[in-house]
């Protein structure tokens, strides 16, 4: 796959990124590099590994990381029902060392994401999601996937990739992740989109959106972020989440009582609620958003982020 096909691929499945997300993408593709990105939660990192599953027509296998995950959840596990039914049928048919061997082979085998990734006939897209939720001890065996393509069951051996899945490793930066699993990985760092960024994301997600609104949903929600107050930084996919509230209610203009009525879904917890003023102060008194959106001639104004 080249830049042209990559680009064109993205703009089908109205992924908005930059050339340098984009070229990271398709170097490590063309390499096989695993895909480290981090940033705050909802910039937009999980779905990078499902505009890749669409882009390439592969399947998505999605491993979510959390605090206890081990190879049992991870990897495989062995059907201990299904083994002790054997042992009931078979052992009076079957010497010892014989249906011990049968025990562990493919029938009894469950996979699990990490293991259906590599053993799969065609590629996969693996995302391996919020790996910093996940222990040390999990991070510190998953090496061997991501620099051989292989994994170790003890009652198996060795199994070696039968295609190369993509890899898409996230974190939210809860804890610091190893020099280990950095080095084996390609890197992004994402961050909120910019205004007009914002803007396009959301005329790309929704194109039937009202423009005025949109333009002004986007100047509130980096309001929001700009809010040091704020706990829970609004998510893109809140963003689009809030324009399609407001547009169900037939809104089409961010007016006070629009933003009190429809609040809920764009600020997640009660101590987020009350700021919602900070954005409102940002907005321009002849409903156009702020004067270097509108063109309008305004004084600036006050409010937490500046």
């Amino acid at each position: 796959m080249d830049m042209q096909t990559l680009r064109a691929k993205l703009d089908e499945a109205r992924y908005i990124c930059g050339e340098d997300v984009a070229t990271t993408l398709l170097v490590a593709l063309t390499l096989g590099r695993p895909l480290l990105i981090e940033g705050a939660a909802g910039v937009g990192k999980t779905e990078i590994a499902k505009v890749m599953a669409g882009a390439l027509d592969r399947e998505l296998v999605r491993l979510q990381c959390y605090e206890g995950l081990d190879e049992s959840k991870a990897l495989y596990e062995w059907n201990y029902q299904k083994q002790l039914l054997a042992i009931q049928i078979d052992r009076d048919r079957k010497e010892a060392a014989e249906l011990t061997r049968s025990l562990f082979s493919d029938s009894y085998l469950l996979e699990r994401p990490l293991l259906k990734s590599i053993r799969s006939e065609k590629p996969v897209v693996l995302l391996i999601d919020e790996i910093d939720k996940a222990d040390e001890e999990f991070e510190a065996f998953l090496l061997e996937l991501l620099s051989e393509m292989q994994v170790s069951i003890p009652e198996v051996g060795t199994l070696r990739a039968k295609s190369v899945p993509f890899v898409v490793l996230t974190s939210n930066r809860s804890r610091p992740l190893s020099e280990a699993l950095r080095r084996r990985c390609a890197y992004l760092y994402l961050q909120y989109p910019d205004l007009e960024k914002e803007i396009a994301i959301i005329r790309a997600k929704l194109p039937n959106a009202n423009e005025h609104l949109a333009v002004q949903v986007a100047m509130a929600v980096k309001s929001l972020r700009e809010n040091e107050a704020v706990l829970k930084k609004p998510s893109i996919a809140e963003t689009l989440d809030w324009v399609s509230a407001l547009e169900a209610l037939g809104v089409s203009d961010l007016t006070p009582e629009a933003m009190e009525r429809t609040r809920g879904f764009v600020l997640k917890n009660s101590e987020d609620l009350g700021q919602l003023s900070a954005a409102q102060e940002h907005q321009c008194s002849c409903g156009h958003g702020e004067g270097r959106a509108c063109g309008c001639r305004h004084h600036d104004h006050g409010g937490a982020g500046q």
